[in-house]
């Protein structure tokens, strides 16, 4: 075992580099530990795409106040794309973690995601961002587990601003997936943080249903308007109906369109009862099971977390969870208001 390297006490912005710097000095075949006071995985996994090196690693202390990863370098250079696998990373950090490792990326460099559903925000975004150099591939849709093959295929001019998280350009976005794919990034935002929307015109209804959905745990500015394209910043506030979901880990998707009606409320409640605190299942029906909801919040108790993720005729996606003890009238607060926006009717396009 190599001299470790232990992170905790340095600056947050300044851990990455520490890692790959220990890295490498690693030679291969050797082992070195990793210490820090949160998940490094991402930066690990980062070397290992950057650097197009071999690694393994096994967690040795998973936290929740100190991680160690003990880190083995192989001989070898990786000829394909490799995993990246962010299931075990928290939703909130997803996306940054995604695409800070897509803006590093050199042109020809790639991975492939590993995710526990179809990530297809994730390209909106960067799309919207990098323009026409995103490689795209879908390999497996299976359920819990979907696998895209991302690449950068050529340089990126993209734009950045500290001061913005996301952006996305709906004018490159299919009407119907512009609202999803904008809740769906919001939602994962932390409080403070912005995003950006381009359109053609200033989407006032979208601005509709944060005011329905948010309440006033957010911020709306037009920064620019011009002929045929209107830029709006939404920053996230504290206290938004969401945020119990953001915290949950997902264990699985439970697709019970095959199952007969019969079994698909116990077999739902088996998996309710089988979930830990902070974990959810994303449920998918090939109807509103507004019914199961009525009936969970007569059931459970104030950790019940019911959050809709997709309404598509025939499939709906739901997040089902626990959230931790102690939040009870927050999440009851916020399964109510999710089935309340059930009723809304289809997300009117811009």
């Amino acid at each position: 075992m190599e001299d470790p390297l232990d992170v905790r006490d340095e600056p947050r912005a300044e851990r990455r580099d520490s890692v790959f710097g220990r890295l490498d000095r690693v030679e291969p075949g050797e082992t070195v530990a990793i210490t820090a006071d949160t998940d490094v995985r991402p930066s690990i996994a980062q070397y290992r795409i950057e650097r197009e090196t071999a690694l393994e690693w096994t967690v040795e202390t998973d936290g929740p106040d100190a991680w160690e990863v003990h880190v083995t370098k192989r001989d070898e250079s990786t000829a394909e794309s490799p995993d990246f696998d962010v299931r075990e990373i928290p939703p909130k950090r997803r996306h940054e973690v995604l695409t800070d490792t897509f803006d590093r990326l050199e042109p020809g460099q790639g991975f492939v995601l590993v995710n526990d559903h179809d990530p297809e925000p994730l390209y909106h975004e960067l799309r919207s961002t990098h323009g026409d150099v995103i490689g795209w591939e879908y390999a497996s849709r299976d359920a819990g587990e979907w696998r895209v093959e991302i690449a950068k295929t050529d340089e990126s001019d993209a734009a950045t601003d500290d001061g913005v998280a996301a952006t996305f350009d709906v004018r490159e976005i299919p009407k119907p997936e512009r609202h999803p794919t904008i809740h769906h990034r919001y939602g994962n935002l932390e409080a403070g943080d912005a995003m950006e929307i381009v359109a053609p015109h200033e989407p006032k209804p979208l601005h509709q249903e944060f005011q329905q959905q948010y309440g006033d745990a957010f911020e709306w500015a037009v920064m620019d308007r011009s002929p045929g394209e209107v830029r709006v910043r939404i920053t996230k506030g504290s206290g938004g109906a969401d945020e119990a979901g953001d915290d949950l880990a997902v264990t699985t998707e439970l697709d019970v369109r095959d199952r007969p009606p019969a079994e698909r409320h116990e077999l739902i409640f088996e998996s309710y009862a089988d979930l830990e605190a902070g974990e959810g299942f994303v449920l998918v029906n090939d109807h509103d099971p507004k019914p199961l909801y009525h009936q969970f919040e007569a059931e459970a108790g104030p950790e019940f977390h019911w959050e809709y993720r997709l309404k598509d005729p025939g499939e709906f996606r739901v997040l089902i969870g626990k959230t931790d003890a102690g939040s009870g009238p927050a999440s009851t607060a916020t399964a109510t208001h999710s089935d309340a926006a059930a009723d809304d009717g289809p997300q009117a396009p811009f």
